[in-house]
């Protein structure tokens, strides 16, 4: 399994547009072929810098989605409210303690 997690710095005028925009996507995103956990979740201190975190059957799937024609129109349309450079990491799972 890969995780991947992704950190986004909108500017503060661009927040709700980009909640507006998630909204609107997240069922397509947990959809993707190998998609299996999608969540948003928000800096508790600073109030512009979100994190996306999924969770992907493999690499494959994640690229797959990546180079679809979904995901380049959403990234469009996203990327023009950032404030700083996007980062993103993939990462094996490889212990859940509960």
């Amino acid at each position: 399994m890969l995780v991947r997690i992704v950190k986004l710095t909108f500017k503060k005028e661009n927040i709700a547009s980009f909640e507006t925009i998630f909204e609107k996507n997240k069922n397509k995103i947990r959809q993707a072929e190998g998609c299996c956990f999608l969540e948003l979740l928000q800096h508790q201190e600073d109030k512009n810098i979100f994190f996306t975190y999924s969770y992907w059957n493999s690499k494959a799937d994640l690229e797959r989605y990546r180079s679809s024609d979904f995901f380049k129109n959403l990234w469009k349309e996203t990327k023009n409210l950032f404030d700083d450079k996007p980062e993103a990491w993939s990462l094996i799972k490889k212990e859940t303690m509960k």
